[in-house]
């Protein structure tokens, strides 16, 4: 017969580390399992935990989740949860573990049977609010179920762990990264760990060199989607993602002017040099409605379908233009808020036009290159 012990392991089995996204059971941090009879036939329950590092910032959330999944068990009276922490060598086999065998650090989304798609977000030239657009299409990928990160590759500029209401560091298991969650969304910034204030004055190889660690020391798991937001232009950090994700795809935002649009054209046209692809174009700001129904085109019209023609002409394929946010005072007071609008107010214009963009961009399949075909040539 199944002991009550038995049934206490199957029941940490459902019990998932709030960080790495997988059951503690297959983590191996359940340290033991301890069942005390009383006289009245119930039992007192005491599970040892080991969490990865000392003073892991989400231990009570452990705490109240195998509490509760052992507490529901017929026969349990009081449940115990026992905190160690892991040993060196269990955290170098929970990083090989995680790393696919593998212990040293390496960037999955470039590795051949990489199934995650990898969206660049670009622009010309700042204050388009491309930050805006990348916080609301993560979190909006993620209600549609998607397993979804980002990476604010913006050094210099960064404002995605404002926008989505992060405000702690990752977790360090040595020298892995567990990046913290918000809104269902995996968040990794250089804002993490630069006191506020305090600008970032780096040359081109540390850039290179801080992407890297990003892509490739941060333990992003299973995703479906990487969301990158990038620095304004062509710079630098543009040319390393193209070495460092050759199969990452480009997504050019730009708002309705002309002198905006001229700008976000070269943006978009780094993919001629760096082979990479172009999933379309977002036009943000594009008006601002009136009470009386009226569209106020604050910052003239048409910018986002001449950046779209303009790179399916040089492209030689069609480059769509995948929406038109509207000037949407909400999506700017969501974002200061650290709520994306797509949660805060979703039926706001705003927020309904980027649903629609991330709706469009979980449709598409991931695309073949970079990708392993299992076939080898046949000799004669």
């Amino acid at each position: 017969m199944t002991t009550l012990a038995d049934r206490v392991r199957e029941a940490l089995t459902t019990v998932v580390d709030p960080e790495i996204r997988r059951p503690i059971t297959e983590l191996d941090m359940v340290r033991s399992v301890d069942v005390e009879a009383s006289d009245d036939g119930a039992a007192r329950v005491r599970v040892g935990v080991d969490l990865t590092v000392a003073g892991c910032p989400l231990q009570s959330t452990i705490v109240r989740d195998v509490t509760s999944a052992v507490q529901s068990l017929d026969g349990v009276a009081s449940v115990d949860v026992d905190l160690g922490v892991m040993t060196p060598e269990q955290r170098a086999s929970l990083r090989s573990r995680l790393r696919g065998g593998n212990g040293d650090p390496v960037i999955p989304f470039s590795q051949p049977g990489s199934l995650t798609k990898v969206y660049a977000i670009a622009s010309g030239k700042g204050g388009v609010g491309k930050s805006s657009v990348t916080s609301n299409l993560a979190v909006a990928l993620a209600a549609e179920g998607l397993n979804v990160g980002v990476l604010d590759a913006d050094i210099y500029g960064f404002s995605i762990p404002r926008m989505l209401g992060v405000d702690r560091q990752p977790t360090r298991v040595d020298s892995m990264l567990l990046p913290p969650i918000e809104h269902g969304v995996k968040v990794v910034s250089i804002g993490m760990f630069v006191p506020a204030g305090q600008p970032v004055v780096w040359r081109g190889p540390m850039l290179h060199r801080a992407l890297e660690q990003f892509l490739a020391d941060v333990f992003w798991g299973d995703l479906d989607v990487l969301l990158l937001d990038l620095p304004p232009g062509t710079g630098d950090i543009a040319i390393s993602v193209a070495q460092l994700l050759p199969g990452s795809e480009i997504i050019v935002v730009t708002t309705p002017q002309a002198a905006a649009a001229e700008v976000a054209e070269r943006a978009g046209s780094i993919s001629l040099q760096t082979h990479q692809g172009v999933v379309g174009v977002i036009e943000n700001m594009s008006w601002l409605e009136q009470p009386d129904g009226t569209r106020l085109e604050v910052f003239g019209s048409g910018g986002g379908e001449r950046v779209a023609a303009s790179l399916g002409a040089a492209l030689g394929k069609d480059v769509p233009l995948l929406g038109q946010v509207p000037l949407d005072p909400a999506v700017r007071e969501a974002g200061d808020e650290g709520t994306p609008v797509v949660l805060r107010d979703p039926d706001s214009p705003g927020a309904a036009v980027l649903r629609d963009v991330a709706r469009s961009l979980a449709a598409r399949k991931r695309g073949l290159a970079g990708m392993r075909l299992g076939v080898s040539p046949v000799a004669r």
